[in-house]
């Protein structure tokens, strides 16, 4: 009945409002590795402007990402606390996340901390649904997600932000931007702090959730900076250079004096991108980086462990026109893995190799894009996927694309070298998933509809062999089917944004749980966003509602559907001064996204900024 609901909301939605497309003519490079506009890419992708990013007042990444078709946000009490991310119904894990090009996440953990991405020093976002393992190899099997720090340009412009709010909450950011019209640079510092309120309330008795209830309040603190800078020579010739580091101090509940209720953690990535032609139909693209992923545990100040994992990367990437319409594109990655522990881990590095080949083209009127990689890895061999695509075009308001693709995910650490229990005898995950979909755009409106089915084998799971030993195996296996719908609308001032998602997560392991649908996934997801501009003066509002989940794959501890409605006001007091001011959970909806983690209250923030034009 709720997903009935939900439809007909979207269709009614549809049906009486004036229609105005996104840009289409934005360009995206994540779909691809290549630069091409939004209404090329065969894949489903969705971008947050900085501009979208400052209407929403986005303060953190769940803000951003929560309700956005395809994707799942769990979290685990507040800001600062585990955010994990589930793409079109794949593992947390399964997630492919980038940072201006550097793969970026804990090799102990399989995942990117997102409650550790600063938002003040983001210019774009790239969501791509769907399988991409054939152009960036291990991870992208529900998608890719890659976060663009400012970039600069034009005239040099100072800015400045201060805020504060509901839980002893500040945010402070100030930064400057420049470079002319062949140059760029942008340089910013952000400092921020809140007191937060009791994360989590666990069961002491069956240790769930956090294993204690202790009603304090869990706070979290954070510093973060950013330089991006380049410059493109009368040749065509280009570098651009980046940095972002990001240090927290997060505090949570812990159930014993050899468990952490504190960490200390430290993000960062670097970087450099230098892009020259050989010829004029062929482009080369040198690449290289390194992403580190820091945390040190505490409990009550003293020190109980540290994970350190250490990423570093290089590509090289050939792209050669082969007329009006075709691109070939030929390219090699090579990446490796590091880990500095007070675990003892038995391996603590590893290397990756990956070919990679592709064909963008058009051909009587048909947009086709075929892909193939080859990973070799030094510790479970080697790899091979795949992925084609298919578009046509019967005018610009309406488009159909389908697609196949293969992709994996290679164990982690903890997987294979954990201490007494790791098993360096597991093999990568491997999904297999097909999507169709028709889009359009009319004067006032850009739509898509979008339906996918993965099924993943070889799945990791933790399984008791004995006592209090818990051995990963791969035995799982998951059937994924889903329907995405968005709708986008500006009209006058008046802009809409409609995600609707529809989903039947499925685990298909033998045994008790098969047909049970997976962990902390929502079957139904709903994002209304909903602005008007009048003069100087905007106001906005944001609606997520989610179905219940299941936080066990059991299916025996339920996570109540929930609503929650943000709203949203701003006025330009002056032509480079904005006042802004938002109610989170205006309905104050208490709800819970894993078990026993409590989520924020009705809460009010106010905020000045200083932004020339």
């Amino acid at each position: 009945m709720k997903k009935q609901k939900m439809l007909v909301a979207v269709l009614l939605l549809a049906s009486i409002t004036s229609l105005q497309a996104a840009d289409d003519d934005t360009i995206v490079v994540t779909a691809s590795r290549v630069a091409e506009t939004a209404e090329e890419t065969l894949a489903s992708v969705t971008v947050i402007s900085r501009e979208e990013i400052a209407r929403q007042q986005g303060r953190t990444m769940r803000d951003l990402l929560r309700g956005v078709a395809g994707l799942t946000i769990t979290n685990n009490g507040g800001r600062g606390k585990q955010t994990s991310v589930h793409l079109r119904g794949s593992e947390a894990d399964h997630v492919l996340v980038l940072i201006d090009g550097v793969k970026v996440g804990s090799a102990t953990l399989g995942t990117a901390a997102f409650q550790n991405i600063p938002v003040e020093q983001i210019e774009r976002i790239e969501i791509v649904r769907g399988p991409r393992s054939s152009l960036y190899g291990s991870e992208a099997i529900g998608g890719v997600i890659q976060i663009f720090t400012r970039k600069g340009g034009g005239e040099f412009k100072p800015f400045f932000s201060v805020e504060g709010g509901s839980y002893d909450t500040y945010d402070g950011t100030v930064g400057f931007s420049g470079g002319g019209d062949n140059g760029w640079f942008s340089v910013s510092a952000r400092g921020m702090g809140t007191k937060g309120f009791d994360g989590c309330s666990g069961d002491p008795v069956t240790f769930a959730g956090c294993g204690v209830d202790e009603p304090d309040r869990d706070g979290h603190k954070e510093v973060s900076g950013s330089v991006r800078g380049g410059y493109r020579f009368d040749n065509g010739a280009e570098f651009d250079l980046h940095w972002l580091r990001s240090d927290g101090d997060t505090q949570f509940d812990g159930n014993a004096a050899w468990s952490a209720n504190e960490s200390e953690t430290r993000q960062q990535v670097w970087g450099g991108t230098l892009r020259f032609n050989i010829l004029d139909s062929w482009q080369v693209t040198l690449a290289g980086g390194r992403s580190q992923d820091q945390t040190d545990n505490l409990h009550d100040s003293t020190f109980v462990s540290t994970f350190d994992t250490e990423r570093d990367a290089y590509s090289i990437q050939n792209d050669i026109t082969l007329g009006d319409d075709h691109l070939l594109t030929l390219g090699y990655d090579h990446q490796e893995d590091r880990v500095n522990s007070t675990t003892a881990y038995t391996v603590t590095s590893r290397d990756n190799e990956g070919a990679f080949a592709q064909y963008l083209g058009n051909l009587w009127g048909h947009d086709l894009q075929a892909s193939l990689r080859y990973d070799d890895n030094e510790q479970f061999g080697d790899h091979t996927t795949g992925n084609v695509g298919w578009g046509y075009s019967f005018h610009e308001a309406f488009r159909l694309m389908a697609s196949y693709g293969t992709a994996f995910k290679a164990p982690t650490f903890n997987d294979l070298y954990w201490p007494g229990t790791g098993n360096p005898n597991l093999i990568p995950e491997e999904s297999e998933s097909i999507e169709v979909g028709v889009s359009g755009r009319m004067e006032w409106a850009k739509w898509s509809l979008n339906a996918y089915q993965t099924e993943v084998d070889n799945l990791i799971a933790w399984v008791n062999t004995g006592g209090w030993i818990w051995t990963p195996m791969n035995i799982s296996s998951a059937r994924i089917r889903g329907l995405e719908a968005v709708l986008g609308v500006h009209y006058k001032g008046f802009s809409m944004n409609t995600q609707l998602t529809l989903m039947d997560p499925k685990d298909r392991t033998s045994g008790a749980t098969q047909g049970n649908v997976l962990p902390r996934r929502a079957r139904e997801s709903l994002r209304v966003d909903l602005d008007q501009e009048i003069g100087d003066f905007n106001i906005g509002a944001t609606v997520v509602a989610e179905g219940k989940r299941y936080d066990d794959a059991a299916n025996t501890r339920v996570l109540d559907h929930y609503t929650t409605v943000d709203l949203r006001a701003g006025y330009q007091i002056h032509k480079d001064w904005r006042i802004e001011g938002r109610v989170e959970n205006v309905n104050d909806e208490e709800y819970e996204t894993a078990s026993f983690f409590n989520q924020p209250g009705r809460s009010y923030y106010l905020a000045l900024r200083y932004q020339p034009e």
